[in-house]
């Protein structure tokens, strides 16, 4: 009988011991990200005419916002069909941006890159999110730019429902596409690229994806028409990833599919689930493949259904990617948009949100989470905001590592420089480029790592060697840790520090 007991209370702990890793109420490192879609003015600008400074307003009020509820990334669409959000060779500036496709802003000013330096200096990555291959939101062709694609290669085009794409098949769009990935991130200091669900279309009933002819000439032999189509879209992830990493290899590499890969009906393989359409079959996009060949740094599928929803439920989808992860780092996309704003009654609630992000985090696999779209909690559901804030996203965090990185993280030396009424100065002696300084509450001795709870501050570090922050953010204490974020996402040794806050 003792040893049976022995053995319960054994079986017990390890039960505990089990629940408690599962759950992280402050996880050191969790993706939080919130896509901001340009595309007709879903989120950003809210109007292509407005003035350039109510256009920054809008932005840093959805920046700030964000902030506000401790996310670290922001996804921002700067390719919404065959146009740029920036100065580009390959592409005209898009009317959802200045009013009038290929129109440059007032004054030649850098959007992006005013973007991107707002995003960093409030401690936020910034994913460049592209569609590569949506080439008009519409039929209306005569606003198009004469330096779109479609009007310099019209044979480029594939007219399907009531838009026109690039066609995938054709090697010289690869080219186009690649040099685009390569323009951008050469140009611009962006922490991610980032594609969306579109690659084929949706398919459309009874509409045919009229590209016969280039398969017939470009396929190999015995392969059929949706293996060629997957081939292609393989082949465009394959060089983007490449090209990213010949260039700049701390960039990463994102991609957010639909987020049904297969049925199980179709496939024993695939999920418990009954989609319309799937990302294999439809979209002839494989993930499953790009995390396997490790293409990809990250993965964020679309799983915009409510937890239990009959047909597509959540944490069905959830676990079935969790239990075909493979190298690459695995977030849930979650569809906010439709919070009281759905025919599926789950949505009313409002901890269904909230209860997404819970599986997430109880869930081994995955690394964080990423909403769609950004207004969607700006302006109603402060509930679901407030509750959100004080159960999951009360403390910061950093944002995950690429599993695919390979770089290691020098001795950081720093040393207080000067004190004054308001701040203190730092000088910071490092062998690579730094992202950041994290500040934490510390005692005199240095510990290995310092958890979210005790982080004091996230300064974003440009390119000199003195920084400083203001005494406020010390908050009295006389000893401080101070640690660094690499262009790689790793964080430094920590290093103690005795301060003044007199």
């Amino acid at each position: 009988m003792t040893k049976f007991f022995l053995l319960l209370l054994s079986f017990a702990a390890l039960i505990s011991c089990s629940s408690l890793q599962s759950y992280n109420k402050h996880p050191k490192t969790e993706f939080r990200g919130v896509w901001i879609a340009t595309v007709v003015n879903i989120d950003w600008p809210k109007n292509g005419l407005d003035e350039i400074e109510k256009q920054k307003k809008d932005y840093l009020e959805i920046l700030d916002f964000y902030q506000n509820l401790n996310f670290n990334a922001v996804i921002v669409q700067i390719r919404t069909a065959g146009d740029s959000f920036y100065r580009s060779e390959y592409a005209p500036w898009s009317r959802f941006l200045t009013g009038k496709e290929g129109k440059a802003p007032k004054e030649n000013f850098d959007v992006l890159g005013w973007m991107i330096n707002e995003a960093h200096s409030r401690g936020m990555e910034f994913h460049a999110w592209l569609n590569p291959y949506r080439a008009t939101f519409d039929l209306k062709t005569e606003v198009l730019s004469p330096t779109h694609d479609f009007n310099l290669h019209p044979e480029w085009m594939v007219k399907y429902g009531k838009k026109y794409y690039y066609n995938p098949g054709l090697p010289e769009v690869q080219e186009k596409m690649v040099s685009i990935m390569k323009e951008v991130v050469a140009d611009y200091d962006i922490d991610a690229i980032h594609f969306d669900d579109y690659f084929y279309p949706y398919k459309i009933k009874d509409k045919v994806f009229q590209d016969s002819s280039c398969y017939e000439f470009y396929k190999r032999p015995k392969q059929s028409i949706a293996d060629w189509r997957r081939s292609n879209i393989d082949s465009l992830v394959k060089k983007t990833y490449r090209t990213i990493k010949k260039e700049k290899p701390w960039v990463q590499f994102g991609i957010s599919p639909f987020g049904v890969w297969k049925n199980k009906s179709t496939d024993p393989k695939g999920s418990d689930t009954k989609a319309g359409q799937t990302t294999y079959e439809d979209l002839y996009a494989d993930p499953l493949l790009w995390m396997k060949k490790g293409w990809v740094d990250y993965l964020i599928p679309q799983v915009y259904w409510s937890m239990d929803l009959p047909v597509a439920s959540h944490s069905k989808i959830v676990d079935w990617w969790a239990q075909n992860k493979s190298n690459s780092n695995l977030y849930i996309g979650n569809g906010a948009y439709k919070i009281r704003n759905n025919s599926d009654h789950a949505w009313q609630k409002k901890k269904e949100l909230p209860n997404q992000l819970k599986l997430a985090r109880n869930t081994q696999q995955m690394s964080g989470n990423a909403f769609f779209s950004a207004k969607s909690l700006m302006k109603n559901n402060s509930d679901v905001v407030k509750y959100i804030k004080r159960k999951y996203y009360k403390k910061a965090a950093l944002t995950p590592i690429s599993s695919l990185t390979k770089n290691t993280f020098n001795e950081v030396k720093v040393q207080v420089s000067k004190h004054s009424e308001e701040k203190i100065e730092f000088t910071v002696n490092s062998p690579q480029k730094l992202r950041y300084a994290i500040i934490y509450d510390s005692g005199k001795k240095t510990k290995l790592t310092y958890p979210t709870t005790k982080l004091l501050n996230k300064t974003f570090i440009d390119d000199s060697s003195i920084f400083s922050i203001s005494k406020s953010e010390f908050k009295g204490k006389k000893h401080i840790a101070i640690t660094f974020i690499n262009y790689y996402g790793r964080e430094s040794k920590p290093t103690v520090l005795k301060i003044k806050n007199d």
